[in-house]
């Protein structure tokens, strides 16, 4: 398997360090809130990742983390705002204060609705999933530790940072440098800082008088986490000093995955992470997903429009995932039209006798998944097998047997039989009668309502089809 390196800028070939291991760290969700759609199509490429290396005969261990505590509502590193006493809002207690619960409640209440929606997606789950507030004496420990070799200090606030300029090579994952860090825009240069330089981070934040939630006793005084240093924390302890490949979305690049490799590389002496992979951003509709512009879709969106949701996933795996890709609600129908095509030809394949795969599709698909997750010409693979005139019990083979990758559960109706309800009959009748007519905006009323009980048309040569979604 070959993925792209964001520090080489290039596909390298993944060498796993302990033979026959792969070990990952995967960044999990801040558990604020519900976790989107894009942050979905992020957590699937830990997913490809290990599904691709198992198919290669390699076992993984995966480690993803769940962020319940330290991550600023404003956290720039570049002094965009004061990260010690009275800086910006830990998004757990902000949203805890808003809606007038605990931060613990909140934190495991968004927690429970992630790994649903993993479950939804058929996202096999990590080894484990440390959460931040649970790994507080080993962030301690080793905020100590750098402390003491130098690379970090305590600042008059009493907040501890980590010092930027101890680290000449920082800057290799984003293409930052730092002589060409600049404060940001909130950041005053003649005003006093606890900070010696404007770009280092907090990796202990002074609690003060206001904070009465998630705070812990320290040597520097009574505080929270940065949110950096909980990965540099947890990853080297659960995977150890060398880990094959982090992942995370793109925008986690910077100032995340930076301030986390400078933080592990200190604490142990050399590169802990052979490769980082991030997955690119996914808009919707055009735009970027806010709640100002009224687009945040989630997992639970898909799923109230019967729709379902391993579609989603399907729509995920036409673009490559380090693709800028613009979802829309047409796409995600067009997978469950595709989906749902493939399901039945599977169900029907499955009743002829079984015969091997050719070597040639299976090798396609494999060279396919192993180029750097190229999803799309995997798919392309399947579309030309699908209308191969090959025996059909090849093509049932090799359909489920790509699905171990795929993860779109398309061997579901394989030996079911459903009877269609006499009131999705009646409403394929009316549909015909509109088709004759031409009315095709009453075709497509009735499409979408017989999508709407449950089951999905399909047009064809010898007119329609219906089957359950």
């Amino acid at each position: 398997m070959r993925l792209y390196d964001t520090v080489a800028r290039a596909a390298v070939t993944i060498e796993p360090i302990t033979p026959g291991v792969l070990r990952v760290y995967a960044c999990g969700p801040t558990v604020y809130r519900d976790a989107h759609v894009g942050n979905m199509r992020t957590f699937l490429v830990t997913d490809l990742i290990t599904r691709v290396a198992q198919d290669e005969g390699v076992r993984t261990q995966v480690v993803q983390n769940i962020t319940d505590v330290g991550h600023m509502a404003d956290d720039t590193g570049l002094g965009g705002v004061d990260e010690g006493q009275g800086g910006a809002e830990d998004r757990v207690v902000r949203e805890a204060e808003t809606t007038g619960s605990s931060a613990y409640d909140v934190a495991r209440r968004y927690e429970a609705a992630f790994h649903r929606d993993l479950s939804a997606l058929n996202i096999h789950p990590a080894d484990e999933y440390p959460r931040a507030s649970d790994w507080i004496d080993a962030m301690i420990e080793l905020i100590g530790q750098l402390i003491v070799s130098g690379h970090a200090y305590v600042g008059d606030d009493g907040s501890v940072y980590f010092d930027v300029r101890s680290v000449p090579d920082y800057g290799r994952i984003s293409g930052n440098r730092i002589e060409d860090l600049r404060a940001g825009h909130k950041f005053d240069a003649d005003a006093p800082t606890a900070k010696r330089f404007h770009a280092d981070w907090a990796l202990w934040k002074h609690a003060g008088d206001t904070r009465t939630q998630m705070v812990w006793e320290t040597p520097w005084g009574r505080g929270f986490p940065g949110w950096h240093i909980e990965c540099s924390a947890m990853s080297v302890r659960l995977l150890g000093p060398r880990i094959d490949i982090h992942t995370g979305g793109i925008d986690l690049r910077f100032p995340h995955h930076e301030d986390e490799r400078a933080q592990s590389n200190a604490s142990v002496g050399h590169e802990v992470v052979n490769t980082w992979v991030h997955a690119e951003h996914l808009l919707f509709d055009g735009r970027k997903m806010s709640k100002s512009a009224g687009n945040v879709v989630l997992v639970d969106d898909v799923v109230e429009r019967g729709i379902d949701p391993l579609a989603l996933r399907l729509a995920f795996l036409q673009h490559r995932y380090r693709q800028q890709m613009n979802l829309t609600w047409s796409v995600i129908e067009g997978a469950a039209t595709t989906l749902s095509r493939w399901r039945v030809r599977v169900a029907e394949w499955a009743t002829s006798p079984s015969r091997p795969i050719p070597d040639a599709w299976r090798d396609e698909f494999r060279s396919a998944v192993a180029d750097d997750l190229d999803t799309p010409r995997a798919l392309q693979v399947l579309h030309q097998v699908e209308r191969d005139p090959e025996d059909a019990g090849a093509k049932f083979e090799f359909f489920v047997w790509a699905d171990r990758i795929l993860g779109l559960d398309m061997a579901r109706d394989v030996g079911r039989t459903r009877e269609v309800p006499e009131e999705i009959l009646d409403l394929l009748e009316d549909r015909a009668r509109a088709r004759a007519a031409k009315d095709w905006t009453e075709s497509d009323a009735l499409r979408i309502r017989i999508l709407e009980l449950g089951y999905q048309v399909t047009d064809g040569p010898e007119g329609q089809t219906v089957q359950p979604r």
